[in-house]
């Protein structure tokens, strides 16, 4: 599927209730956790401590922030869409946010993402974007959520 691109209000939303693709995998490495766990000072050892974790965790590897994972959805988000003549655009909120299950260190993951809703509000459009990270062989999500962002088109 290639990206879809947008360049008004009426193109977007041409897409409510609609799929609007699948991003590329990345892979969520030990160096980009621990590179997450020093810029949030969180350095719990389920992390960033790997021989720690093959005794005392039950994944018995570190795992991902669940922060870390929310953090990549805009660069997956801008594999899958381009959004033009956007003179500002703003993340506005983050709704029904679950994380499901851990994402292992070196786990690929991907978001599937479909647009629930779009609301014109005086020359600023609403997006509701329902998300899904999907975890490389894995039946179960990584997290599932409605982001919302604030377009201004020009």
């Amino acid at each position: 599927m290639s990206k879809i691109i947008v360049n008004n209000f009426a193109e977007l939303e041409e897409y409510v209730g609609k799929e609007l693709g699948v991003s590329d995998y990345i892979t969520i490495s030990q160096d980009q956790i621990n590179l997450f766990a020093d810029a949030t000072l969180d350095h719990q050892w389920i992390h960033v401590d790997a021989e720690r974790t093959k005794t005392e965790s039950p994944y018995k590897t570190t795992i991902a922030h669940g922060y870390l994972n929310l953090s990549v959805l805009p660069f997956l988000w801008g594999q899958i869409i381009e959004v033009n003549n956007s003179k500002l655009t703003v993340n506005y909120g983050i709704e029904k946010l679950r994380f499901n299950q851990p994402v292992l260190v070196d786990s690929q993951v991907r978001i599937r993402a479909s647009l629930r809703s779009l609301i014109n509000l005086r020359g600023t459009s609403k997006a509701e974007i329902q998300v899904s990270m999907e975890i490389k062989d894995n039946k179960k999500t990584a997290l599932d959520a409605l982001i919302v962002f604030l377009y201004h088109f020009n």
